[in-house]
């Protein structure tokens, strides 16, 4: 069947150039594949093989570094907000430990009363201390005759002891003194008998 016109007859041989380029490129390519294919079979496969183990091996590395860095990071920065929010409640807490000082002074000074007024003034002293007790604040257990600790007491001064069981010891707590979940948070002021 010949075509009846110029115009058939160009599409024609357009047609037939581009099955020809496009057999050509697929030609190409299967040639491209089998020395592929031949690379990684013949010689060349230990080279590229190695080379590609190499780089997987140095990614993976990095890979591994990368994510313990992460854990790392992500550890520090959970005990930095656990401490931070422990050392504002400590500052908190700090401003508080006068009021508690008023407080067993006011209690000391009502003890010999027994008022009905008074009832109420000991509700909110024992709310106070259970509050502070309940964010793990503890008063320093100290009395005549205790053992001196200098990184549990401050002496403010030395008098003469009373008795031989006395010297190098507490002899009077001036000013009482707290911890916060076994942290001293304000050192006891004591005298110390000489």
């Amino acid at each position: 069947m010949q075509p009846e016109n110029k115009d058939q007859r160009e599409e024609l041989n357009q047609n037939q150039e581009t099955i020809s380029e496009n057999t050509e490129e697929m030609a190409d390519a299967v040639k491209g594949a089998d020395n592929a294919e031949e690379d990684l079979n013949g010689g060349a496969e230990n080279g590229s093989l190695a080379k590609v183990q190499a780089e997987l091996a140095e990614q993976k590395d990095k890979y591994i570094r990368l994510y313990s860095e992460f854990e790392n990071f992500r550890r520090r920065t959970a005990k930095e907000k656990i401490e931070m929010i422990a050392s504002a409640n400590e500052q908190l807490i700090k401003s508080l430990l006068p009021v508690a000082d008023d407080f067993e002074r006011a209690e000391k000074s009502f003890k010999d009363r027994n008022d009905k007024e008074l009832e109420g003034f000991f509700l909110i002293y024992n709310k106070f201390k259970k509050t502070l007790e309940q964010y793990g604040v503890k008063i320093m257990e100290l009395g005549p005759g205790s053992d001196f600790n200098v990184d549990m007491q401050e002496a403010i001064t030395q008098i003469p002891a009373p008795n031989e069981k006395l010297k190098g010891k507490i002899v009077d707590v001036v000013e009482k003194g707290y911890l916060q979940n076994d942290k001293v948070i304000r050192f006891a002021k004591v005298v110390i008998g000489s």
